[in-house]
C-alpha cells in the first residue's frame, strides 16, 4: 500500500499540500472516537479460548495496526495454518458512528509521513490490533496446505487467541518463527508458480541521499521473510474464496491480465532499462526472472503492477467463476479488515458458512455496495499514491535542470511520447514528432518544480 518513503522528510510541505488537495482525513469526528472508546472496552463473549496456542505476528517494525497472527502445526504430511484475523466485528456495530465513518473512508490511506486509519487508533492500533500486550478477540481460519501447495478452509472459529511475539521483517530470525513456517510457505509459492500465477511485488521506494548529497529515488531491499509472510495470506485468502464460491457468496477481488498493449509498452520499458526480454518469454515467464535487488529489475517490476488493467471487487454471481489473473485463482480480500472495509464482511461470510450458518443479511446486502465503496477508495488511494511519486521525482530533479539524460519511447499517446529514463526509475512525455515506441533519445531536463509536483524534459536528437 506504501510504496515511498521520507525519512529525511525532504517532502513535508509537498505532503502537507497533498493531504488538503486530496482531502485526506486528520482524524475522527468527536462522535466516533466516543464510540470507538466505548467500543474498545468491550469484552468478548462469543469466543473459545485459544490463549494456550503460540501466535506471533510478523510486519514491519513500526507497524502497530496488527491484523494477523498464525500459528502452525503438522497434520501427516499436510500442514494447518491456523490464521487469526483481527475481529473487527466485534468492535463495530452494524449501522453505528463507526461503522458509518468507516463506509465514508474504505480503506487506511498511507503517506510518507503518516497514515490516515479506517478505524480510530484505539481500535486499530489497540484493542483489535494483534498486539502481543494481552488476549484479543480474533477469527481464527484453520486453513490446511497440502504438499502440492493446495489449500482447504478446514474451520474458522471465533476465539481469544494471544500474540507471543511482534516479529518484525528485518530483524526476525529463524528460531523466533513456528515450525513448519517456512515449508509452508515454500508449499504456496511453489504452487504459484505451476498454476502460472504472476503476483509482482516490488520493493517500496523511498527518496534516499546520494554519495554527492544530492536526494535520489531508490528501492528498500525487500526482505525474504516479506515474500514468505505474504505466502500466508495468500493461502488464506484463496482458502476463503473457495469455501465462499462453494457456498454461493461473497465478495471476491478480481483483476483481468495486462492487455496485448501493456505487454508491448512494457517491453520497450524493460528495453530502456536495459533488461533483456526474451520474445518467446511470456509476461508471466519474465517476471520470474527479474531480481527486486536489481535498481532497474526493481523499477520494472514497479512499472508491471501499474500496468495492470486494475484489480477490482465482484459479488458472487452464479454461473461465474471470479478470476484473479495475478494469483491466477479465485481470491479474496479477508487477511486486513483494520486496513480494508470489505474484509470486515468478508470474514463474517466466512465465519457463517464454515460453521454452517446463513450469512447475516447485512454481510449479504453489503456485498452488493461494497465494489463501488472499494473502487472509489482504491482510487484515491492511487491518486495520492502517484501524486507523492510525481513530488518525489521532482524533487529528486531540482537542481539539475540543463541536464542531459539517456531515454527510450515506451508509447506514443495523445499527450506525446511517453519515455523511460535509462538511469533513473522517471517517466516523462516529451514531443512524439518522428518519434516511435522503442526509439532512443536523448533528453534534457527543462524543469522541475515540486510544488506543482512537475517535471519537463526537451528533445535533443
Amino acid at each position: 500500500m506504501k510504496t515511498l518513503r521520507d525519512p529525511a522528510h525532504a517532502l513535508a510541505d509537498g505532503l502537507a499540500a497533498i493531504r488538503t488537495e486530496f482531502q485526506v482525513p486528520a482524524g475522527f469526528p468527536a462522535e466516533v472516537l466516543a464510540a470507538a472508546e466505548t467500543a474498545a472496552r468491550r469484552v468478548p463473549g462469543e469466543h473459545d479460548d485459544w490463549t494456550a496456542r503460540r501466535f506471533v505476528t510478523l510486519d514491519p517494525a513500526s507497524a502497530t495496526d496488527l491484523d494477523q497472527a498464525f500459528s502452525i502445526e503438522a497434520a501427516g504430511t499436510d500442514l494447518i495454518l491456523h490464521y487469526a484475523i483481527a475481529d473487527v466485528a466485534w468492535f463495530v456495530e452494524d449501522g453505528g458512528a463507526i461503522d458509518a465513518e468507516g463506509w465514508s473512508r474504505g480503506e487506511t490511506l498511507y503517506l510518507p509521513d503518516g497514515k490516515a486509519g479506517l478505524y480510530p487508533p484505539v481500535l486499530a492500533e489497540g484493542a483489535a490490533s494483534l498486539l502481543p500486550d494481552g488476549p484479543r478477540p480474533a477469527v481464527v481460519f484453520s486453513v490446511r496446505v497440502r504438499p502440492d501447495g493446495g489449500v482447504k478452509l478446514d474451520a474458522a472459529t471465533r476465539a481469544v487467541v494471544r500474540s507471543r511475539a511482534k516479529l518484525a521483517y528485518a530483524s526476525v530470525r529463524d528460531t523466533d518463527l513456528p515450525e513448519g513456517f517456512a515449508e509452508l510457505s515454500a508449499r504456496i509459492q511453489r504452487a504459484e508458480a505451476e498454476r502460472g500465477a504472476a503476483r509482482v511485488d516490488p520493493p517500496e521506494q523511498e527518496l534516499a541521499r546520494a554519495a554527492n548529497g544530492s536526494l535520489t529515488l531508490a528501492f528498500r531491499a525487500r526482505h525474504a521473510s516479506e515474500g514468505q509472510n505474504a505466502a500466508l495470506s495468500l493461502a488464506c485468502n484463496m482458502a476463503v474464496a473457495d469455501a465462499l464460491q462453494a457456498h454461493g457468496t461473497g465478495l471476491f477481488r478480481v483483476m483481468e491480465e495486462p492487455n496485448d498493449g501493456a505487454v508491448r509498452r512494457l517491453r520497450l520499458t524493460a528495453r530502456a532499462l536495459g533488461i533483456d526480454w526474451p520474445q518467446q518469454a511470456t509476461l508471466t515467464q519474465f517476471e520470474r526472472t527479474l531480481d527486486a535487488a536489481r535498481p532497474r529489475d526493481a523499477a520494472l517490476m514497479l512499472a508491471i503492477r501499474r500496468a495492470g488493467n486494475g484489480a477490482g471487487y465482484r459479488p458472487f454471481r452464479a454461473g461465474e467463476t471470479p478470476w484473479h489473473a495475478a494469483v491466477a485463482a479465485p481470491y479474496a480480500h479477508a487477511t486486513a479488515p483494520l486496513r480494508r472495509l470489505a474484509d470486515r464482511y468478508v470474514v463474517q461470510a466466512a465465519l457463517a458458512v464454515a460453521n454452517g450458518r446463513a450469512v447475516p443479511e447485512p454481510v449479504e446486502a453489503a456485498f452488493a455496495r461494497l465494489p463501488k465503496v472499494m473502487a472509489r477508495a482504491d482510487a484515491l488511494a492511487g491518486r495520492i499514491d502517484r501524486a507523492v511519486i510525481d513530488m518525489a521525482e521532482a524533487v529528486m530533479l531540482t537542481g539539475r535542470e540543463g541536464e542531459m539524460f539517456a531515454a527510450a519511447v515506451t508509447d506514443i499517446g495523445e499527450r506525446g511520447a511517453a519515455i523511460q529514463l535509462r538511469d533513473l526509475p522517471v517517466t516523462a512525455r516529451v514531443d512524439d514528432s518522428g518519434l516511435t515506441p522503442g526509439d532512443s533519445l536523448n533528453v534534457r531536463l527543462a524543469l522541475a518544480e515540486p510544488a506543482r509536483r512537475s517535471i519537463a524534459f526537451e528533445r535533443l536528437d
